[in-house]
């Protein structure tokens, strides 16, 4: 090999090198329990990451069906038998993400561990479901915030794994995604068109089945729907003595919590937490 030859090489290998991210810590099981998949151009690797909060399932106030419902869907799975992929959707602030933090603080001692995955990183999403294949740990793949625009493909490496190929995923995964969607796709009324009646029976064009064929691939949705008053004041006052004593929750709290949700134009788990925060953190020492 001549010198400008090698001289080349090298040149092509350090500019890999410089696009390639810092090597991650190698991931523990045994002791991570949560970890985040970044895609790059290696394919992607797995980087261990802390618990964002220590919020628990009691925590979580007005969604007492959809606590049960995954709370026994993720056991079902812990123990090996059968259960479901999940889509957590509706309303914006109404615990869809809190939910799933919580089940990893409540069951990590019975053996769940979380992966996070980005819309943007799903590509590679089939490649890292196949690393987890051969461990004997049982792992949720999180979606968070997820929807797709008409344009994007990166939904059709979801529906592979979901329920697209001959393997389909391993039986120590499950996927659950969160979303404000119910079908994850954006929904045009054109998309309708070519809707027909056949036998008095409605059947839709292929623009919609192309849509609803991905979020029918998890089995189990759980709707969040926007608080009622009386469900948003009681989560404003577990979060007021959860930060600081029940005694804070007084007539004058509550009426300044009212007044909070109004100026936001919204009733949620979300706001009942910023609104502790807010009556919290503004006390006078």
């Amino acid at each position: 090999m001549d010198a400008e030859l090698a001289q080349r090489l090298h040149r092509l290998l350090d500019r890999v090198e410089e696009a390639l991210p810092p090597p991650a810590p190698a991931v523990d099981w045994e002791r991570d329990i949560a970890a985040l998949w970044q895609r790059n151009a290696l394919g992607g690797q797995l980087i261990p990451v802390a618990t964002r909060d220590d919020v628990r399932l009691d925590d979580l106030i007005g969604i007492e069906r959809q606590k049960r419902e995954l709370l026994a869907n993720t056991r079902a799975f812990l123990h090996g038998r059968p259960a479901n992929h999940a889509l957590l959707w509706g309303a914006r602030g109404s615990g869809k993400s809190s939910l799933v933090r919580a089940l990893l603080n409540s069951l990590a001692g019975e053996g769940l561990r979380l992966i996070q995955v980005d819309r943007h990183d799903l590509i590679g999403l089939p490649a890292m479901v196949q690393r987890l294949r051969d461990t004997r740990h049982r792992f949720v793949v999180y979606c968070d915030d997820l929807s797709f625009e008409g344009h994007d493909d990166a939904y059709k490496a979801l529906k592979s794994v979901l329920d697209g190929t001959l393997t389909g995923p391993p039986e120590n995964v499950l996927l659950y995604a969160t979303s404000n969607r119910r079908h994850l796709l954006p929904e045009a009324i054109g998309d309708n068109d070519a809707s027909r009646l056949v036998d008095g029976e409605l059947h839709h064009g292929d623009a919609v089945e192309e849509k609803i064929s991905l979020s029918d691939r998890f089995g189990l949705w759980l709707a969040f729907h926007p608080f009622n008053q009386d469900s948003y004041l009681e989560a404003c006052r577990h979060w007021v003595a959860h930060l600081a004593d029940e005694a804070r929750w007084t007539e004058e709290a509550r009426a300044e919590a009212v007044r909070y949700a109004t100026l936001r134009g919204v009733r949620s788990g979300r706001a009942a937490w910023q609104f502790a925060c807010y009556w919290v953190g503004s006390a006078t020492p």
